[in-house]
């Protein structure tokens, strides 16, 4: 097949730009997620070879690393609270250890004196997600894709009941034999969409710091994330620190008062982050729907297929998504694990 991507303004500038990058499906385990949780795993299984197969066709590093999460407690409330997600983790078969405050202090030792208990999913990771979308634009340009920067749909082109294409806002009409929505927060405003065919996506803001220490001398080898914040490590001194998660609309303002809950929640957790350099303040906006699982698929509309809706699992569910929109593209059945997914589940849902 031949493939052009056209992005309003430049791939990896939006969610992607601001996400922690967090490969964490047993820490965002949740009561009622059983098929989301199924698909969170097998990209994560899926991800060590995607991202080996990526670097080598792109000749770009994605920052991949499997590097294990610490989830930390800090007082008796936090304490119960971790442990009934444990319980649920335990319950769903994951992999996740217990541990008492010595030995979440042996694997982390800059955690403050105050953690009360931890949980400890080895198997969790992180990528790079600015590295990791620069690579896919190597990749889809190396394979013979078109990536069209600065290029906005505005119109649909229709033939009958089938969506053949889109109209650009230079005047130029793009024809294909299938239409790929995948504009994030973004998909449930398209305005050239017949409404029926328009997902339920709405914008979730989320604020992110970015910080920076020595490379030698790390505050924290794994993820370490509370019932409150979570603190990335990258491994070469930068720290990532996230996410506040907010019902905004559009409105990408980054605020006094989040900075202030994310340093204030990762000093409770990690003191040492106070000696860090404070690099950059952040604001993004996550896709969600209705139940906050993401619309993988055909859509309602003849010729459209859907990948969006991700919310905070955009950067896992990479490689779970990809393989399922090649498998549509080529009249084949995706991975069975995706069939929840379908946007059509959400048919006669207003976008928003």
């Amino acid at each position: 097949m031949s493939v052009r991507v056209i992005d309003a303004e430049t791939p990896g500038s939006g969610a992607s730009r601001v996400a922690a990058g967090m490969l964490a499906p047993v820490g965002e385990a949740s009561w009622g997620e059983q098929a989301l949780l199924e698909l969170n795993l097998a990209s994560a299984r899926a991800y060590p070879g995607f991202a080996a197969e990526l670097e080598d066709f792109s000749g770009r590093a994605v920052g991949y690393r499997r590097c294990g999460a610490v989830h930390i407690a800090l007082d008796r409330d936090e304490t119960e609270e971790l442990r009934r997600r444990h319980d649920l983790q335990r319950s769903l078969g994951l992999e996740a250890e217990w541990m008492r405050p010595a030995r979440c202090r042996d694997l982390e030792p800059g955690l403050a004196p105050a953690c009360a208990a931890g949980v400890l999913a080895a198997d969790e990771g992180e990528v790079d997600p600015r590295t990791l979308t620069t690579a896919l634009v190597a990749a889809t340009e190396g394979a013979g894709g078109e990536v069209l920067p600065g290029t906005e749909a505005t119109d649909a082109l229709i033939d009958g009941d089938r969506l053949r294409g889109v109209r650009t806002a230079d005047g130029r009409e793009l024809r294909a034999g299938q239409v790929v929505l995948a504009a994030g927060c973004w998909s449930g405003s398209i305005p050239w969409l017949p409404p029926d065919a328009v997902p339920p996506v709405r914008p979730v803001k989320g604020q992110v710091l970015a910080l920076r220490g020595p490379a030698e001398e790390p505050v924290c080898e794994r993820i370490v994330a509370t019932q409150w914040v979570y603190v990335v490590p990258r491994g070469d001194g930068r720290v990532v620190v996230g996410a506040t998660v907010e019902e905004r609309g559009f409105e990408l303002t980054v605020t006094a008062g989040g900075v202030h809950e994310l340093l204030r929640e990762a000093y409770r957790v990690l003191p040492e982050i106070a000696e860090l350099e404070l690099t950059e303040a952040i604001a993004g906006l996550r896709p969600g729907t209705p139940d906050n699982a993401p619309l993988i698929g055909p859509g309602s509309l003849d010729g459209l297929v859907v990948a969006t809706g991700h919310y905070r699992n955009g950067i896992l569910l990479v490689p779970v998504t990809a393989d399922a929109v090649a498998a549509v593209l080529a009249g084949e059945d995706p991975p069975e694990v995706v069939a929840p997914m379908t946007p059509r589940r959400f048919e006669g849902v207003a976008a928003g």
